[in-house]
């Protein structure tokens, strides 16, 4: 599948696009907000690369499209905006990573590669560190042998590799761990990451607490499809 770019700058455009194509890619290219929704409507697409400063609309209603229209769009901002609020916000509406303008072409393409690594569809093994899951079986294994998960572990797992490198709410969490209307404290949300933490600490993998905002799953660039 092809990938959109979304930048009004022509020629950062070009030289993105280029370098793109150059790394085997197909690439579409857009200029607005408005012409996003609608190539994004139009063709399925593995990833959109998003500046935000658009001539039309914000940036961030292209993620606020891609999420009311449950496409399986991977997204990518791209953007000089710097600001820590600014990255926690886009993230929180469905961006997948956030890149800071200006950014060198060999990390550029690094983060490229890396979220289409992510992506992953039925059947496919999902590899985290040491660990493997099997989303359509529902196990998962550690250096090749299974390893027994109850099911709020198994849910909190897949939920977070769906999600890597992103601050997750604790209400995110909850609406993941339980059935809707069920109650649910945050002290009970502590205690099933308190003990999910012990779980998955010899595999390589860290969830980390952002105070005041929720959790981080940091997984850098280890997670693939196989």
């Amino acid at each position: 599948m092809p990938i959109l770019l979304i930048e009004d700058d022509l020629p950062l455009a070009d030289g993105l696009a280029r370098a793109l194509r150059e790394a085997g890619h197909e690439v579409d290219v857009v200029g607005s907000a408005g012409a996003a929704c609608n190539a994004l409507d139009a063709r399925r697409y593995q990833l959109a690369i998003l500046d935000l400063g658009l001539p039309d609309l914000d940036g961030s209603v292209v993620v606020e499209h891609l999420a009311r229209r449950q496409l399986d769009t991977s997204v990518l901002v791209l953007s000089a905006r710097d600001g820590f609020d600014e990255r926690v916000r886009l993230l929180d509406l469905g961006a997948d990573d956030y890149l800071v303008k200006p950014a060198a072409r060999e990390e550029f393409l690094a983060r490229v590669r890396a979220m289409l690594r992510r992506r992953r569809h039925d059947g496919e093994l999902l590899v985290l560190g040491r660990l493997r899951l099997d989303p359509a079986g529902k196990r998962v294994y550690l250096d090749g042998a299974p390893l027994d998960l109850n099911g709020r572990e198994w849910a909190l797992l897949t939920f977070l590799a769906a999600h890597p490198n992103r601050i997750l709410s604790r209400e995110e969490i909850a609406a993941a761990l339980y059935r809707e209307g069920e109650a649910v404290s945050d002290n009970a949300i502590e205690q099933i990451v308190s003990r999910f933490r012990k779980r998955i600490a010899a595999c390589g993998l860290n969830l980390r607490t952002v105070r005041g905002l929720g959790y981080f799953f940091e997984v850098g660039d280890e997670v693939a499809g196989s």
